[in-house]
C-alpha cells in the first residue's frame, strides 16, 4: 500500500487498517447532520423524434447540451405558470 493511507486511520498497510477498525467503529465518524448519501434523481420522458431532432439542433446553435436546453425551457415554462417556483 505504498503512499495510500486510509484516510480515518492513517494507516499506511492493510494489516495497520484491520486493527485501527477492529478497536473503531464507524459510528465514532459518522456526522449525523451531514447526509450519508447524496442522490441525483433523474427521471425519462419520451420525446417525439421529430421534436427531439430539433431540440438536438436548438442546444447545439447554443453551445449546450439538449438536456440542458430541455431542463431551461421547462423551468421558464414552469416559473411562467407559478411564479412561487
Amino acid at each position: 500500500m505504498a503512499e495510500n493511507k486510509s484516510s480515518l486511520s492513517q494507516a499506511d498497510s492493510y494489516l495497520a487498517i484491520g486493527e485501527f477498525w477492529d478497536e473503531h467503529d464507524f459510528t465514532e465518524f459518522d456526522d449525523p447532520e451531514q447526509p450519508d448519501v447524496l442522490f441525483d434523481i433523474q427521471d425519462t420522458v419520451r420525446i417525439e423524434a421529430g421534436l427531439l431532432t430539433a431540440l438536438e439542433r436548438a442546444a447545439a446553435e447554443r453551445g449546450i447540451s439538449t438536456e440542458t436546453l430541455v431542463n431551461l425551457w421547462l423551468l421558464e415554462r414552469v416559473q411562467s405558470m407559478s411564479p412561487l417556483l
